[in-house]
């Protein structure tokens, strides 16, 4: 079973993922295997350096600040950016995905409903949190400003979409309280098998 994981950025997607995991769940995190992927898998690397330039890499590493300014201001650049790299995301899942033997596994992913990997899941949970403790994570974590983090969250699906079309919502605000979340959604899915 395919349990998709998603939220806003700043939401709490990697807590919450790194909590299942604590219980014995294999994650797959979408973010961290396509940065790989876009500096191991050469045909990736061709078609990114075409779409965007060849400031794309510096010495064989993602130039993220530069592709982030340029995709997040940018939609169209930023779908065909996505377009070039979930492809190669999806057959890497499917991989990893056939090597698990949990009962289910989970893929997190900020863009679950934008990239329409969600239709591949059999349950979907969102997490989220107050947008003001959203905007100050990330600003913290990545070093940016508020401005840069407000038109990244422009470019995914509101929040309230996305808990429209969960199974399960996780309010991460109190770690404790998510802790517990966590652990009911776990015996609940168990329990379903």
């Amino acid at each position: 079973m395919i349990v998709g994981l998603t939220g806003g950025i700043g939401s709490g997607k990697t807590t919450v993922a790194k909590l299942f995991y604590k219980l014995g769940v294999p994650i797959y995190v979408t973010d961290i295997e396509a940065k790989k992927l876009m500096v191991t898998d050469l045909g990736l690397v061709q078609k990114i350096k075409f779409l965007l330039g060849e400031q794309a890499y510096v010495d064989g590493e993602l130039n993220r600040a530069y592709i982030s300014d340029k995709v997040f201001l940018n939609k169209e650049l930023l779908t065909q950016l996505n377009h070039i790299v979930h492809p190669a995301v999806a057959l890497d899942f499917y991989k990893w995905y056939q090597q698990q033997e949990f009962n289910y596994v989970i893929k997190e992913s900020a863009i679950l409903f934008e990239s329409g990997s969600y239709k591949k899941c059999d349950l979907i949970i969102t997490v989220t949190a107050p947008i003001e403790e959203r905007i100050k994570r990330v600003v913290a974590r990545d070093l940016v400003t508020e401005k840069q983090v407000e038109a990244r969250i422009k470019n995914q699906l509101s929040e309230q979409e996305k808990i429209l079309k969960s199974h399960y919502v996780i309010y991460n605000e109190d770690l404790e309280e998510t802790k517990r979340q966590v652990v009911k959604i776990n015996t609940t899915i168990l329990n379903k098998m």
